[in-house]
């Protein structure tokens, strides 16, 4: 009976290292995903990851405003 006794405390061990590592892990993907919105709209504050996204979005949503200058050369 001796290693039924260990195989529960290995299931345990194991299932508390696995959630520690989800816990981990979904914070770290929250963090890098905020990190990587790094253009922001000078007219409704949204952040946008590329400058192509970010022209997309001017020309959808703010058609009637002067396009930035930082997205004249950028090609959507």
């Amino acid at each position: 009976m001796a290693r039924g006794q260990q195989k529960i405390q290995s299931q345990q061990k194991n299932a508390k290292a696995a959630a520690a590592k989800k816990k981990g892990a979904a914070a770290d993907q929250k963090t890098a995903a905020k990190a990587a919105l790094v253009h922001t709209c000078p007219v409704c504050r949204t952040q946008v990851p590329d400058p192509k996204t970010f022209k997309q979005h001017f020309e959808s949503k703010h058609p009637k405003s002067p396009m930035p200058p930082e997205l004249d050369d950028v090609e959507a």
